[in-house]
Parts: structure tokens; sequence; C-alpha cells
């Protein structure tokens, strides 16, 4: 593993932890910030500097076209979602758009329902697509990388879970729209959002769900997570919420006193020591510095680092129930739409 990656997982600090019904949270801690200036997609387009469109009038599912019109570099996060134009998108990798420049970015689509313009200009939504279908796409598009050096998902995956996610928590969605789901769980995500609480130094979290580690999230500067935090929490407990159900439903693993078994701190460092172990690929980034992307017994993950300084790092917990599908799932037969891929 590239030593200022593992340096960073190594050294990274716990603090006390908190827990909100069957999901925990570990707060990261990191002295100075160490890295790029850089601000969020949400601080970038609230100061109109920054723009996401379709690449083209007709457009094109797997990619968008960004421009960074100010003096800052701007950090876009895996799994961010994008809503408007012809189809809502999540982006398929972390990416660091340099000043003054424009940049096509892989994207996924999470709304198959639709194919035609809502808006010119994407928005930012608030959301990050949840843990599983983050795990999943890491693997996908780590897999595309050593094939074809492209940071593409599985498009038919994805809107799979999408559905998924949708029939197991029963939300009606016209046109498929991972939004609608986390619109109509909104009273139940204030809820998560209230049971965390940001600590002072925090730049990343790393999160238990059902007394099992599910993954970690770090970003170098702290003003910057601070923007993600709510982003981040909501998307963990997005999946406690789907796990709570596949549990009430008995598909899930466990039962209800594990999930209300508080985890460790050293169970959450066992984690941080996995994820260091594990093997690392390296490419160039769509943007400005390195991709990283791991695999090892039990974890996955992908990083980015510009200047030898690590910009943002996720690692998410992997089991075999995850490496197929669940038959006892709406995601059993593939959701295919005539689209261009």
């Amino acid at each position: 593993m590239d030593k200022s990656v593992e340096t960073y997982l190594l050294g990274l600090e716990l603090g006390a932890g908190q827990s909100f019904e069957n999901m925990s949270v570990f707060e990261l801690l990191r002295s100075g910030n160490g890295g790029p200036e850089y601000i969020t997609l949400r601080e970038a387009l609230e100061k109109g500097v920054f723009a996401v469109t379709e690449v083209s009038e007709g457009g094109s599912v797997p990619e968008l076209a960004v421009a960074n019109t100010g003096d800052a570099a701007v950090l876009l996060i895996d799994g961010e979602e994008l809503r408007g134009a012809k189809q809502n998108r999540i982006l398929n990798t972390t990416i660091l758009v340099a000043p003054k420049s424009t940049v096509k970015v892989p994207v996924s689509c999470v709304e198959h329902g639709r194919w035609s313009y809502q808006s010119r200009e994407f928005l930012e939504s608030g959301n990050v697509m949840h843990r599983e279908m983050r795990m999943l796409n890491v693997q996908k598009v780590s897999a595309s990388l050593r094939a074809e050096r492209r940071f593409r998902s599985d498009q038919g995956e994805v809107w799979d879970k999408v559905h998924e996610l949708a029939c197991s928590l029963d939300v009606p969605t016209r046109t498929g729209a991972m939004s609608d789901v986390y619109e109509a769980k909104g009273a139940d995500l204030d809820g998560y959002l209230k049971g965390f609480t940001l600590a002072a130094g925090q730049k990343g979290i790393l999160v238990f769900i059902d007394g099992r580690p599910a993954g970690l999230d770090f970003v170098s500067r702290e003003a910057a997570f601070g923007t993600l935090f709510p982003k981040l929490i909501k998307s963990y407990a997005m999946e406690a919420m789907l796990v709570t159900e596949r549990r009430r439903r008995g598909r899930g693993k466990g039962g209800a006193e594990k999930a209300l078994a508080k985890p460790t701190a050293e169970e959450a460092r066992m984690f941080l020591k996995l994820a260091a172990a594990c093997e690392e690929k390296k490419y160039e980034s769509v943007g400005l510095g390195w991709s990283f992307r791991y695999a090892g017994p039990g974890v996955v993950g992908s990083a980015l680092a510009f200047n030898d300084k690590v910009v943002h790092m996720a690692f998410f917990s992997v089991d075999e129930a995850e490496r197929t599908e669940d038959p006892g799932s709406m995601a059993g037969s593939r959701v295919r739409r005539n689209f261009r891929l």
C-alpha cells in the first residue's frame, strides 16, 4: 500500500463514538489539514463557480461535463448524487477538479425511468448513495480500471440496487429515482442526523451497523468534512434502515441483541488495520492527482491523493452475502433499460 495512505489510516485518532438505533459512529480525527486547498460541490455551486451539465444536447448516460470557473479546486466524492438535466446521476469515483478547468466525469444513472430535460444544469441533491451500493460500485469500477483503465460501473447493477432499495423500504417511485427514497424517508433520516453530532477537528467517520463494521470516509480538510457530514450520515443511515427492514423480514444477518451491541474502539481500530493491509492499484485520476483502489479480505476501498497527500478515502466491509444477489430480494432479475451506455 502507498505509504501516504497507510500512514493516514494507521495515524487516525478515534473519537469517543456515538450510537443511534442500530448504527454506531466513531469520529475520525487527524491534526493539521496537510493537503491541497479545495471546496466541496455544495460550496462551489452556491458560489456560482461550478456547473454540471450533460456532455451534449443528446446526453450520454455514463458521463457528465463539469466546469470550474473558480480559483479553488472542487472535491466531488464517489456516490454523491446530482439531480436534474436528463436524469439523476451519481459519481463513480472521487474527483478533484482543478481551478479554471473543464472535464468529463464518469457517472451512473440512479433514475432509470426518465430521459428528458428537467433542468439545463444539475443541482446538488444532498444525498450520497447508501453503503452497499457504494461498496459494489467500488468493486465494479476497480474491475473496469483493471480491464480497460476506465471508471465504469455496472449500470444494470446500480439500477437493480435502486429498485431493491425502493421495494425493501416500500417507497413508490414513478421514475425509479433513488432521490425519491431519500425524500420519502426524510423524517427517519432526520432522526439519525439528530443522533450524531460533529466533533471539533473531525475529518471522518467509521461506521458500524448492527454491531458490524460498515465502512469509513475521511477527507483531509475539516471544513470540507463538516459540509459533507450530513450527506455521509444519511448514506450510512439509509443502509442501517435497510438492514433493519431485512432483519424484520427474516433476511438479515444476526439478531436484535447483536444490533444493540455497541462496538469497541479496538474493533474500530481492527477495521483500520484491515484497510491498511489491502492490496493496492494506482491509476491516473480523472482530475487532479492519483486514484488508488484497494481490495483485501473483507474490505474494499478507494482513495484520492494529490502531491502525496490524501484528499479523500473510503473503505467498506464486504462479506460473501454481499458478493452475490440475495435470492430473497427484489433484485433477482436484472433491470434493463434502453438508454445509451
